[in-house]
């Protein structure tokens, strides 16, 4: 039976990477919006640019550096994507949860996602971050439709557990202890690229959402498939709209990013060494990628 074209481009990635990388990363980190500068806490970087790495899209979003870097944080090897291409911008869903199939193929057993998003939850305000709890697709698409999928993992994956428990508590102990202002909720995902309207944020209100962005949902939905952890971060960086009287704007987004990356850098560099222990020795639920 032939190799299928995603199986194809995965090992594709994994073969030019592989020699370039001084070790096999144990977690995968992406990062959203405005919080590309986090990379400068890597030690001993390699970093090499998407343009470089097959299959690999460019970034075309401001914020999104556009490269991946590897090296070690606070004693754990990462894998730290400075980025990441969206549904909005027309990229197929395949293509959008590439770089996370190909960090699980090198061995990365954890993804660690990050993203810039709106504040539903009226108890919130911007500068926060969210500790993602749980999510709820609202883009319309799914990363595992279509046959291929199965070739990943199950056909009907289980999904009651999308954010690991276990690194939720750590990220929330950890986060107390440095007293860092935090909250934990529910992200939507939404296709985009419009901010929304107030009556749609009143609708996700009432659907359970807390926050809200345009991103993350495709990658978290691949990493379970294949048996990674999956923990995130959303920084509240605006209140969506209809909740304060002005408008949104793309570079209010960067703005609070860069003003709370450093209470996100601290958090995170400080939980890794205790996520990447706790993390469950687990093998990918398939073999052609392993």
């Amino acid at each position: 039976m032939a190799i299928s074209s995603t199986i194809q481009q995965i090992q594709d990635v994994v073969e030019y990477l592989e020699p370039r990388l001084p070790k096999k990363p144990e977690i995968a980190i992406i990062l959203g919006s405005g919080l590309g500068e986090f990379v400068h806490a890597i030690k001993n970087p390699t970093l090499i640019p998407y343009g470089e790495i097959p299959h690999f899209q460019k970034t075309s979003v401001e914020g999104h550096g556009g490269t991946l870097v590897i090296g070690e944080l606070n004693g754990v090897v990462v894998a730290c994507l400075q980025g990441r291409w969206h549904f909005y911008e027309g990229h197929s869903m395949d293509s959008i949860v590439l770089p996370t199939r190909a960090m699980a193929a090198l061995g990365a057993h954890t993804l660690f996602v990050t993203n810039a998003a709106g504040g539903v939850n009226l108890g919130f305000k911007s500068g926060e971050l969210m500790i993602i709890e749980d999510h709820i697709n609202m883009m319309g698409d799914n990363p595992l439709t279509g046959k291929e999928s199965a070739l990943f993992g199950p056909r009907f994956p289980d999904m009651s557990e999308a954010y690991s428990r276990d690194c939720i508590q750590i990220l929330e102990n950890h986060a107390k202890a440095k007293m860092i202002p935090h909250k934990k909720g529910v992200y939507i995902g939404l296709r985009g690229p419009t901010y929304e309207t107030p009556a749609e944020v009143k609708m996700l209100r009432t659907l359970g959402g807390d926050a809200v962005g345009m991103s993350t949902v495709p990658e978290a939905i691949a990493a379970r498939h294949l048996g990674m952890r999956v923990t995130g971060i959303s920084v509240i960086t605006n209140m969506a709209s209809g909740i304060e009287q002005k408008t949104l704007d793309h570079s209010e987004v960067q703005e609070t990013a860069n003003r709370v990356m450093a209470s996100l850098t601290d958090l995170i560099i400080s939980s890794l060494p205790e996520i990447s222990r706790s993390a469950t020795q687990q093998k990918s639920h398939s073999a052609l990628i392993r």
